[in-house]
């Protein structure tokens, strides 16, 4: 188990190259602009970072440009990230190939994206009916998360860092309402990772689509449904336009957190600072989109239900359905890889570890008080 983030980087995956920078010497790593005029004691760094989201997502897409601006301003501007939006140098869904292959240093995006390439990734992101985002915080920083994450990555020669969470998000919009769980069957739903796979085995024909994809599709009838992240970014992708059934929770997603993919040999190139830099500003990235995420979400649902919008608990039969389905999704990956397994069986231990301590305090006090 680990005691903090510095640890992670000693004791795991965060190798340290020393970098000296001789006069006029030029350090060169992984396809990022590095050099070094003979004054400096430390190199200059420029890296190119590909996103999966674009500025239509504006929280997302601030976390990674806040994240940026903040390692220039601990490496006194010699270390510069510049991102660039899904589409714009390789595809949303292409990020984690764009970085293992060194086209760009980093990258930003949701580890479920690539469960094809290892279904172990989907943990990193989120799994159904598993962990709230300050527990799987503490799992990652604190009960061995980071460490099952990382070896899966290693394999791709990239690391990854927490680098925000979404928080729970809703169950989606429906454009017929759902009152049962037979209403599921024969709908298109925009809905990715293992809820996908859950969805999928309840009769729906799961589509994976960029945000920026989704309205027109549900607006001309190719999808019947659709989910995103909750009541901000959806109002802004203008969901709402199209249906007014707004259903919740989002039982595959009661946390989705954001990775920070860096490449393996770009990250080892850098001096041993500029790597404190880095990891300084993911883990702040990672605190403040959850808050900004929560603050905003708030405001947008009040403004939704006062346009119209009707937000609906789903039903209880789909629920247990989508439960009992979701037990065997995860049990049938176990049994056929073992890594999978050691990956589930340590994170319902910690989930079950974790929520005797949640439904002590916590749940207790929000049921006692008024809605």
């Amino acid at each position: 188990m680990m005691n903090d983030l510095g640890t992670m980087k000693r004791r795991d995956f965060l190798k340290t190259t020393a970098v000296t920078a001789a006069a006029g010497a030029a350090l060169v790593g992984c396809g990022g602009e590095t050099e070094g005029p003979a004054v400096q004691t430390q190199p200059t760094v420029r890296w190119q970072l590909a996103s999966s989201y674009t500025q239509a997502v504006d929280i997302l897409w601030g976390n990674i440009t806040g994240l940026a601006e903040r390692v220039s301003q601990l490496t006194d501007g010699r270390f510069t990230i510049r991102p660039f939006q899904g589409g714009e140098i390789v595809p949303g869904l292409g990020v984690l190939d764009a970085v293992q292959n060194g086209t760009v240093q980093a990258g930003q995006t949701a580890s479920y994206y690539y469960k094809g390439k290892n279904p172990v990734l989907a943990f990193d992101t989120a799994i159904p009916f598993g962990l709230t985002p300050r527990q799987h915080n503490a799992w990652m920083y604190h009960g061995g998360g980071s460490d099952l994450i990382g070896s899966a990555y290693a394999d791709f020669n990239v690391l990854h860092f927490p680098c925000g969470n979404t928080g729970a998000q809703m169950g989606g919009w429906f454009r017929r309402e759902i009152n049962s769980l037979s209403d599921l069957r024969g709908l298109k739903m925009r809905i990715p990772g293992l809820g996908g796979e859950v969805m999928s085995r309840l009769g729906v024909t799961v589509q994976v689509l960029n945000p920026g994809e989704i309205y027109t599709a549900l607006e001309r009838g190719a999808l019947d449904a659709a989910e995103w992240v909750g009541p901000y970014d959806d109002e802004k992708l203008g969901f709402h336009k199209v249906t007014r059934n707004y259903y919740y929770p989002g039982w595959w997603e009661p946390s989705a957190s954001i990775a920070l993919l860096v490449n393996r040999q770009a990250y080892d190139a850098l001096p041993p600072t500029y790597q404190e830099a880095l990891m300084t500003a993911a883990a702040e990235a990672n605190s403040t989109m959850l808050a900004r995420y929560d603050a905003r979400n708030t405001e947008a649902l009040v403004r939704l239900i006062d346009q119209g919008v009707t937000p609906k608990p789903f039903p209880d039969d789909l629920m247990e359905a989508s439960l009992t389905a979701a037990r065997e999704v995860l049990d049938e990956q176990a049994a056929a890889l073992p890594e999978y397994a050691a990956m589930l069986s340590a994170y319902r231990q910690w989930r079950t570890e974790s929520f005797r301590w949640f439904t002590t305090a916590e749940q207790t006090y929000a049921r006692f008080l008024p809605a």
